[in-house]
């Protein structure tokens, strides 16, 4: 597993997994850093391969990192399967997210608050894009969301009578909705640019706004959230005594 000196058919595969096809074909993904990397030796995944600066070199290491500012580790992992779908509890749905960095911190909250589920549409950027990888700071290693069709995940919870809350600025106040109560239920928080797709908002039992403050001043405030900002409002009205 641990070897000294990448060869040119390793540094050729590293390079590769910067791609999702590659990473699909391989089922392999990079895991960069110190601190990741031990996490990622002792999470019990497989590991196909580490590589440390100080036994590689600093030119080595700048060739195989995927990485702007290379790290002192780097280990070739195979891809952990998505978590399975727990029947109770919160579930999280992120609907056309693309940017690497919200996915990252969205799963990051979501296991920090406990969240149960996380399921992306198929739309969304791959988890395992080595920018998503190192935004996640290691929680990729432990929870992996799970990429289907949501269209028909929410119909098939709406036919179960789960309730689907999504976010839009025609929602109800988030602060006084009371969704802290709710012992199981799903969100979905929208893309960047787009918010949530209207054929999703169409299958919603109700809608979410996280209002400004103070509400009556709009004088040069931005129209909307980031939607990794909006998600830890989320969480922590969801977890909030």
């Amino acid at each position: 597993m641990n070897k000294s000196i990448p060869s040119k058919a390793d540094i050729k595969l590293i390079h590769s997994l910067a791609r999702k096809k590659a990473r699909e074909e391989s089922a392999l993904f990079v895991v960069e850093g110190e601190k990741m990397v031990a996490e990622a030796l002792a999470s019990g995944l497989e590991i196909e391969a580490v590589y440390y600066r100080n036994t590689i070199g600093e030119e080595m290491m700048s060739r195989i990192s995927l990485l702007s500012s290379p790290s002192p580790a780097l280990a070739v992992v195979r891809q952990p399967a998505p978590d399975m779908l727990k029947e109770e509890g919160i579930t999280l749905v992120l609907d056309g997210v693309r940017d690497p960095g919200n996915l990252g911190t969205i799963l990051r909250l979501a296991e920090w608050f406990g969240i149960e589920n996380v399921v992306c549409s198929t739309d969304c950027v791959d988890v395992f894009n080595p920018k998503t990888v190192q935004s996640t700071m290691g929680t990729i290693l432990r929870k992996v969301p799970l990429y289907t069709d949501i269209h028909e995940f929410i119909t098939a919870q709406r036919a179960a009578d789960i309730p689907v809350y999504v976010t839009a600025l025609s929602g109800d106040n988030i602060y006084s909705s009371g969704i802290n109560r709710l012992s199981r239920a799903v969100f979905v928080m929208g893309s960047e640019n787009n918010g949530v797709s209207p054929q999703i908002m169409s299958l919603a039992t109700g809608a979410l706004f996280i209002p400004p403050f103070p509400a009556t001043c709009n004088t040069g405030r931005s129209e909307s959230l980031n939607v990794a900002i909006a998600t830890s409002i989320l969480c922590y009205e969801l977890r909030r005594p």
